[in-house]
Protein backbone atom coordinates (compact mmCIF):
# COMPACT_ATOMS: atom_id res chain seq x y z
CA UNK A 1 0.00 0.00 0.00
CA UNK A 2 2.95 2.36 0.56
CA UNK A 3 3.73 2.28 -3.14
CA UNK A 4 0.23 3.57 -3.92
CA UNK A 5 0.45 6.21 -1.19
CA UNK A 6 3.51 7.83 -2.74
CA UNK A 7 1.54 8.50 -5.93
CA UNK A 8 -1.61 9.73 -4.22
CA UNK A 9 0.09 11.98 -1.68
CA UNK A 10 1.39 14.90 -3.71
CA UNK A 11 2.47 18.11 -2.04
CA UNK A 12 3.34 20.21 -5.08
CA UNK A 13 -0.11 21.75 -5.57
CA UNK A 14 -0.37 24.59 -3.06
CA UNK A 15 -3.18 26.57 -4.68
CA UNK A 16 -5.61 28.10 -2.23
CA UNK A 17 -9.28 27.58 -3.05
CA UNK A 18 -11.44 30.60 -3.81
CA UNK A 19 -14.71 31.39 -5.51
CA UNK A 20 -14.36 30.04 -9.05
CA UNK A 21 -11.77 27.38 -8.18
CA UNK A 22 -12.21 23.78 -9.21
CA UNK A 23 -11.68 20.88 -6.82
CA UNK A 24 -10.55 17.57 -8.33
CA UNK A 25 -11.08 14.53 -6.11
CA UNK A 26 -8.24 12.11 -5.46
CA UNK A 27 -8.51 8.94 -7.58
CA UNK A 28 -9.49 6.42 -4.91
CA UNK A 29 -12.39 8.40 -3.45
CA UNK A 30 -15.13 5.86 -4.10
CA UNK A 31 -18.05 7.99 -2.95
CA UNK A 32 -21.10 7.99 -5.27
CA UNK A 33 -21.07 11.78 -5.44
CA UNK A 34 -17.39 12.64 -5.23
CA UNK A 35 -15.58 9.75 -6.94
CA UNK A 36 -13.48 11.34 -9.73
CA UNK A 37 -15.52 14.49 -9.43
CA UNK A 38 -14.85 18.08 -10.41
CA UNK A 39 -16.49 20.59 -8.08
CA UNK A 40 -16.88 24.25 -9.02
CA UNK A 41 -16.74 26.45 -5.92
CA UNK A 42 -19.43 29.12 -6.08
CA UNK A 43 -18.27 30.47 -2.71
CA UNK A 44 -15.36 29.95 -0.34
CA UNK A 45 -14.89 32.07 2.78
CA UNK A 46 -14.52 31.88 6.58
CA UNK A 47 -18.11 30.65 6.91
CA UNK A 48 -17.51 27.62 4.69
CA UNK A 49 -17.61 26.61 1.03
CA UNK A 50 -20.23 25.47 -1.45
CA UNK A 51 -20.47 24.59 -5.11
CA UNK A 52 -21.64 21.93 -7.53
CA UNK A 53 -20.19 18.81 -9.11
CA UNK A 54 -19.88 19.79 -12.77
CA UNK A 55 -18.92 16.49 -14.43
CA UNK A 56 -21.79 14.13 -13.54
CA UNK A 57 -24.85 14.46 -15.80
CA UNK A 58 -27.84 12.33 -14.87
CA UNK A 59 -28.83 9.87 -17.59
CA UNK A 60 -32.25 11.27 -18.41
CA UNK A 61 -33.55 14.45 -19.95
CA UNK A 62 -33.94 17.63 -17.94
CA UNK A 63 -37.70 17.80 -18.53
CA UNK A 64 -38.19 14.20 -17.39
CA UNK A 65 -36.39 15.08 -14.16
CA UNK A 66 -37.70 18.60 -13.49
CA UNK A 67 -41.38 19.39 -14.07
CA UNK A 68 -42.73 22.87 -14.70
CA UNK A 69 -40.08 24.11 -17.13
CA UNK A 70 -40.33 24.77 -20.88
CA UNK A 71 -38.61 22.26 -23.17
CA UNK A 72 -34.84 22.15 -22.63
CA UNK A 73 -32.38 19.98 -24.58
CA UNK A 74 -29.90 19.63 -21.72
CA UNK A 75 -29.57 17.18 -18.86
CA UNK A 76 -29.87 17.56 -15.13
CA UNK A 77 -26.52 17.12 -13.35
CA UNK A 78 -25.73 15.61 -9.97
CA UNK A 79 -24.67 18.68 -7.98
CA UNK A 80 -24.00 17.11 -4.61
CA UNK A 81 -25.49 15.41 -1.57
CA UNK A 82 -27.00 18.51 0.06
CA UNK A 83 -30.59 19.48 -0.77
CA UNK A 84 -30.59 16.92 -3.60
CA UNK A 85 -34.29 17.64 -4.23
CA UNK A 86 -33.59 21.32 -4.94
CA UNK A 87 -32.54 22.84 -8.28
CA UNK A 88 -29.36 24.94 -8.68
CA UNK A 89 -27.78 26.35 -11.82
CA UNK A 90 -24.68 27.97 -13.28
CA UNK A 91 -24.75 29.97 -16.50
CA UNK A 92 -23.10 32.59 -18.69
CA UNK A 93 -26.19 34.84 -18.83
CA UNK A 94 -25.51 37.09 -15.85
CA UNK A 95 -25.95 40.22 -17.95
CA UNK A 96 -29.60 39.33 -18.66
CA UNK A 97 -30.69 37.18 -15.66
CA UNK A 98 -31.45 39.29 -12.58
CA UNK A 99 -29.99 38.35 -9.19
CA UNK A 100 -27.16 36.25 -10.67
CA UNK A 101 -24.02 35.94 -8.54
CA UNK A 102 -20.76 36.30 -10.47
CA UNK A 103 -18.45 33.35 -9.87
CA UNK A 104 -15.75 34.66 -12.22
CA UNK A 105 -14.61 34.23 -15.80
CA UNK A 106 -18.05 35.05 -17.18
CA UNK A 107 -19.81 32.33 -15.17
CA UNK A 108 -22.69 32.98 -12.76
CA UNK A 109 -24.62 31.19 -10.02
CA UNK A 110 -28.41 31.29 -9.68
CA UNK A 111 -30.66 34.17 -10.61
CA UNK A 112 -34.34 34.79 -11.29
CA UNK A 113 -35.86 31.41 -12.21
CA UNK A 114 -38.93 32.98 -13.86
CA UNK A 115 -36.62 34.92 -16.16
CA UNK A 116 -34.82 31.67 -17.01
CA UNK A 117 -38.13 29.97 -17.85
CA UNK A 118 -39.07 32.89 -20.10
CA UNK A 119 -35.70 32.75 -21.89
CA UNK A 120 -36.16 28.98 -22.29
CA UNK A 121 -39.56 29.54 -23.86
CA UNK A 122 -37.92 31.75 -26.52
CA UNK A 123 -35.00 29.37 -27.08
CA UNK A 124 -32.41 31.72 -25.54
CA UNK A 125 -31.30 29.20 -22.90
CA UNK A 126 -29.35 26.20 -24.17
CA UNK A 127 -26.99 23.56 -22.70
CA UNK A 128 -24.15 25.75 -24.02
CA UNK A 129 -25.03 28.62 -21.67
CA UNK A 130 -26.66 27.01 -18.61
CA UNK A 131 -26.35 23.80 -16.58
CA UNK A 132 -28.83 22.64 -13.95
CA UNK A 133 -27.97 20.62 -10.84
CA UNK A 134 -29.86 18.49 -8.34
CA UNK A 135 -28.36 19.39 -4.98
CA UNK A 136 -25.07 21.03 -4.11
CA UNK A 137 -21.82 20.28 -2.30
CA UNK A 138 -20.89 22.10 0.88
CA UNK A 139 -18.23 22.28 3.57
CA UNK A 140 -18.41 23.82 7.05
CA UNK A 141 -15.71 26.30 8.16
CA UNK A 142 -12.24 24.70 7.94
CA UNK A 143 -13.65 21.37 6.69
CA UNK A 144 -12.37 21.87 3.15
CA UNK A 145 -8.98 23.04 4.46
CA UNK A 146 -8.68 19.80 6.41
CA UNK A 147 -9.70 17.68 3.40
CA UNK A 148 -7.13 19.48 1.23
CA UNK A 149 -4.40 18.82 3.80
CA UNK A 150 -5.38 15.12 3.68
CA UNK A 151 -4.98 15.13 -0.12
CA UNK A 152 -8.66 14.37 -0.74
CA UNK A 153 -8.76 17.22 -3.30
CA UNK A 154 -6.44 19.20 -5.50
CA UNK A 155 -7.25 22.79 -6.52
CA UNK A 156 -7.27 23.60 -10.24
CA UNK A 157 -8.19 26.53 -12.44
CA UNK A 158 -9.44 26.81 -16.01
CA UNK A 159 -11.41 29.29 -18.14
CA UNK A 160 -14.71 28.87 -16.31
CA UNK A 161 -17.03 29.17 -19.29
CA UNK A 162 -15.33 26.03 -20.66
CA UNK A 163 -17.21 24.08 -17.97
CA UNK A 164 -20.38 24.54 -19.99
CA UNK A 165 -18.93 22.99 -23.15
CA UNK A 166 -16.26 20.55 -21.94
CA UNK A 167 -16.90 16.80 -22.33
CA UNK A 168 -18.00 15.66 -18.89
CA UNK A 169 -16.64 12.10 -19.06
CA UNK A 170 -13.09 13.35 -19.67
CA UNK A 171 -13.18 16.51 -17.54
CA UNK A 172 -11.51 15.08 -14.41
CA UNK A 173 -8.55 13.55 -16.27
CA UNK A 174 -8.23 16.52 -18.66
CA UNK A 175 -7.98 18.98 -15.76
CA UNK A 176 -5.25 16.90 -14.11
CA UNK A 177 -2.95 17.16 -17.15
CA UNK A 178 -1.82 20.78 -16.65
CA UNK A 179 -1.03 20.08 -12.98
CA UNK A 180 2.14 18.18 -13.81
CA UNK A 181 3.46 14.73 -14.52
CA UNK A 182 3.01 13.39 -11.00
CA UNK A 183 -0.76 13.90 -11.24
CA UNK A 184 -0.86 11.66 -14.30
CA UNK A 185 -0.55 8.70 -11.91
CA UNK A 186 -4.00 9.61 -10.61
CA UNK A 187 -5.54 8.95 -14.02
CA UNK A 188 -4.00 5.46 -14.15
CA UNK A 189 -5.72 4.13 -11.01
CA UNK A 190 -8.74 1.91 -11.75
CA UNK A 191 -12.10 3.37 -10.73
CA UNK A 192 -12.68 0.31 -8.57
CA UNK A 193 -9.34 -1.05 -7.27
CA UNK A 194 -10.97 -4.30 -6.11
CA UNK A 195 -11.72 -5.13 -9.77
CA UNK A 196 -8.11 -4.67 -10.85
Amino acid sequence: MKNIDKYITINSNKKTPKRGSLLLSEPLMGDHYFGRSVVLLAEHNDEGSFGVIVNKPIDQSFNDSVPGFPHFEGKLHLGGPIEHNALFYIHSLGDIIDDSLAIGGGLYWGGDVDMIKELMHFGKVTPLNIHFFAGYSGWSPNQLKKELSNNAWVVADMPLQSILTMEKEKMWSSLLKPLGEEYQYWTKFPKNPSQN
